[in-house]
Order: structure tokens, then C-alpha cells, then sequence
């Protein structure tokens, strides 16, 4: 018997450390997305007017991602491509559609984390409706910005009956989920942010908290470097007459208006760096900052006044690229990449991050050997963009992008192609698509992105759902 007894003490004391679900051995993650703040609304990116001090410090001690794209530049699409890790053209969730079909559902990553013993958290804007989400979180709120054609849009959350900037109430449940998450078991907290989103149906659009109404008081915003009409005058007449151009009226059609909108959305991002700057703070006080990676993306790019238009929904990079940090305290390796990334390689990523399996539906790439390793080499040369939604005033389009070239067509409308060397025209305003000296590279693009087209949908794993009639966008 006394023999037994300490074989299994012996036994115990070697097993504990591999059986004990250990904080130390598992990271904490926090994944920070941004509703439409395009790539260069970051102080880090270049953008001397901005101030974005904790994102910037995120970036000079992490691993800033140069060349993030959206896979699908509008916000419902995007965050089920995030969510899933797959393309619209698999999932097939976007606008008007009834909810994201069960067997997407069953792949999101907070599913998959909750389901190997993480403690999961999503606060803010979910973006994509499911069955039952709540069931995939242990803690979790999902609201966005009001109806209200006014600031009530942005002002209708309490905390303690104060109403308070819905920026300043996702950041506050951040906090309480950090202060009283156990140190015992790993979590994965995702805060997605409505801001910078202008509030549409509002006079003012860009609401934010008083204060912040110092910030940019006496800044001069340039003009858009692509401000002159002829670039407007180049686009399809479905683009000119769509949704884009109506709310670039909304929002950056005079100098004033364009002015007082940029400095809101400027101020809507400062906010969203202060919270971060709070969470952080906490992370260390609890003593759980070694051991939490903080990601921080945006959902889609954004036009503010680029070819005279505003939102997102096009190829052009203004709409599709997207700023993305990554910051592991447990590997300090400094780094800018140049890879082209999407936002589909952030799921897939973070279940490496958990060291969990990842599943064989995921379409993106793990982003760890950038983190490891620095600036590599990546093997992925080019990206497939695409916007599906069957809207006439959003026209839908799909294309290729690479390092070198952009190539993209419209869908339903008839309208020429588009292609441009990225490397002499980085702005895309010399269309080289009826450029006989460039009929190769358009044809590769061409025929390129039928292929992965057709890749993307024999992948489905169920058949779409038709569309809803009447659904308001």
C-alpha cells in the first residue's frame, strides 16, 4: 500500500505540469477591430496629424503589417470573412442574407476557443447575424450605433446612468471582463469598436466625446490628394451615380464640411487609442501584460473624398487596405512587413496563437512567422478582392491584387476594366487595361482571378441562401 501511495505521488508530481491548464503556457488575446478606419488613419502609417500614440507604440514594439488588405471592403462581409476565416465567395454572408449559415458558425474562432477551454468575450459590433451567438462567448454584448438621426446614434449606453460615447462603453466592458477574468484560464477578448463609423442618418455624421474637442481644433486637413473632378469623371456612371457619391454630398462635398469631418473621424480614432491605452495599463496592473497579445485591425478601408466619394465598397486600395498590428509580448521582434496580408489570416492566426487546430476550411495564412522571423518572404504573390453584394448602388466588382499590379472588373454592370502598375502609379490613376503593351499581364489577371473564383466556390460547404427583399442597409 505505502508502496502504491508514493508510485502515485511520484506519478502526480510528473504529470501536474502537463495536465494543469496553465495561464503561462496559454496567451491571452485581445483583438481590437476598428469600423472603417482605413490603413492610413494611423500616426505610424505617416499621418502627421493624427494622433494615435498607443496604436503607435503597439506598432513600433510589435509587427505593423504594411500591406493589410479586406478581403471584401463593407463592413457585414468583412466580419464574417474575420469571424471564419473564409472568403465571401465561400461563405456567402453579406448584406440580405438571413443570418451565417450553421457550419460557418461552427468554425469562427470563438467558437473553436471556448471549445478547448478559453475564456471567450466579444463587446461592441458583431456585424453578422447567427443563430444564438451568445452561446459561442462566455461573456458577451452585441450592440452598434442607434437609429437616431442625431448624436444619440453614438450617445445611448449608461455606465452608472451616465450616458456615455459608445467608444467609451465597449472600452469600459473591456475593462471589467480584464479586472474580473480568473488568472487561471486564458482568455480571448474581442472589442470591436462602431467608431470611427460616421452615424448616417445624422446632419453632423461623426459624433464623438467633448472631451475630445480640442483635438485638431486648429489643424488644416489637406485637400484628398485625388480631390480634382476628373478623377470622379473617370469612374462607371453607376459609381458616380451610386452610394459613394451620395454620401461623399453627406459628408466632404465643401471645404467646411470636409474639414469638420475628418477632424471627427480623426478625434472618433483618438478615442479608440485612449482605450487602448487604459486596457493596457490594466493588463499591467493585474500583471497579465507579458503574457496578452493585442491585435488591432480595421474592419474594411474607407474614402474620405478620395475621387470625390466617400465609404468604401470599390477595388481601389483607399477602400480595401486596412491597418493591422500585431503585439506579442513574449517575442519582441520589432518589425514593418511588406508581405501582402488579409484580414481572413487574423482567425487563423489566432487559434496558432492558442495552439490549437486550426480547421482545414481556412483560407488564410498563419501570420506567426512574421512575428518569429520579421520582414520574410512570403509565398503568397497576390490577393483576390471582391465586393458580391447585389446592390445597384453599390456595383459590385472582383479583381487581383499583387505587389506589382491591380486588376479588377465590375460584375453587373457594363463598364471597361481597370488595371495599374502599382509600382509607377501607386495612386491608380493611369488605367493601363486598353494598353495593348499591357494585354498579358491583364490577361493573366484576368484569367487568375476566374480561377480563384471558381476555387472559392467549389469550397462552400453548404448551398447559398437567396437573398431577403426590402432588408435596410
Amino acid at each position: 500500500m505505502i508502496r502504491s501511495k508514493s508510485l502515485f505521488v511520484l506519478i502526480y508530481f510528473f504529470l501536474m505540469p502537463l495536465l494543469v491548464f496553465s495561464q503561462a503556457k496559454k496567451p491571452n488575446i485581445i483583438f481590437i477591430l476598428t469600423d472603417d478606419q482605413r490603413w492610413d488613419a494611423l500616426h505610424f502609417a505617416g499621418n502627421s496629424i493624427i494622433e494615435t500614440p498607443e496604436m503607435d507604440a503597439l506598432a513600433r514594439s510589435g509587427t505593423y503589417f504594411k500591406n493589410a488588405f479586406s478581403t471584401t471592403p463593407i463592413c457585414a462581409a468583412s466580419r464574417a470573412s474575420i469571424l471564419t476565416g473564409l472568403y465571401e465567395r465561400t461563405h456567402a454572408y453579406t448584406f440580405q442574407k438571413t443570418r451565417l449559415q450553421q457550419p460557418y458558425a461552427d468554425i469562427i474562432y470563438p467558437k473553436i476557443l471556448k471549445d478547448n477551454g478559453y475564456r471567450t468575450a466579444l463587446f461592441g459590433k458583431l456585424g453578422v447575424i447567427m443563430d444564438n451567438p451568445k452561446q459561442y462567448f462566455d461573456e458577451s454584448d452585441f450592440y452598434d450605433r442607434g437609429d437616431s438621426p442625431d448624436r444619440r446614434g453614438y450617445f445611448y449606453k449608461t455606465i452608472n446612468k451616465d450616458t456615455v460615447h459608445l467608444t467609451r462603453y465597449s472600452g469600459f466592458q473591456a475593462q471589467e471582463f480584464i479586472k474580473n477574468t480568473s488568472i487561471d484560464k486564458p482568455f480571448c477578448l474581442s472589442i470591436f469598436f462602431s467608431a470611427p463609423h460616421a452615424q448616417d442618418p445624422a446632419v453632423e455624421q461623426y459624433f464623438w466625446q467633448s472631451k475630445s474637442d480640442y483635438r485638431y481644433k486648429d489643424a488644416m486637413i489637406p485637400s484628398p490628394v485625388l480631390a480634382d473632378e476628373k478623377y470622379f469623371n473617370r469612374l462607371p456612371l453607376e459609381v458616380r451615380q451610386g452610394f459613394n457619391r451620395t454620401r461623399w454630398k453627406w459628408r466632404f462635398d465643401t471645404p467646411e464640411k470636409y474639414q469638420n469631418s475628418i477632424k471627427g473621424y480623426y478625434r472618433m480614432i483618438s478615442e479608440i487609442d485612449d482605450e487602448i491605452g487604459m486596457l493596457r495599463k490594466l493588463l499591467k496592473e493585474r500583471g497579465l501584460a507579458d503574457n496578452t497579445i493585442i491585435i488591432l485591425m480595421g474592419d474594411n478601408g474607407y474614402f474620405t473624398g478620395d475621387r470625390q466619394l466617400a465609404d468604401k465598397w470599390l477595388m481601389y486600395d483607399a477602400s480595401i487596405r486596412i491597418p493591422l498590428i500585431i503585439y506579442d509580448p513574449r517575442k519582441i521582434n520589432p518589425s514593418s512587413i511588406d508581405a501582402l496580408v488579409l484580414n481572413i489570416d487574423v482567425s487563423k492566426t489566432i487559434l496558432e496563437f492558442a495552439g490549437l487546430q486550426v480547421p482545414k476550411n481556412y483560407q488564410g495564412i498563419n501570420l506567426e512567422p512574421f512575428i518569429k522571423r520579421g520582414n520574410i518572404t512570403s509565398r503568397r504573390k497576390s490577393i483576390l478582392i471582391e465586393h458580391l453584394w447585389k446592390l445597384p448602388e453599390i456595383p459590385s466588382s472582383e479583381g487581383i491584387r499583387t505587389s506589382h499590379y491591380k486588376y479588377f472588373r465590375y460584375r453587373l454592370i457594363n463598364a471597361p476594366a481597370e488595371l495599374y502598375d502599382l509600382n509607377k502609379d501607386p495612386l491608380e490613376t493611369i488605367n493601363l487595361a486598353g494598353d495593348i503593351k499591357y494585354k498579358k499581364v491583364l490577361n493573366k489577371l484576368s484569367k487568375l482571378a476566374d480561377s480563384r473564383s471558381e476555387k472559392l466556390i467549389s469550397e462552400k460547404l453548404v448551398p447559398d441562401e437567396p437573398d431577403i427583399a426590402g432588408m435596410k442597409f
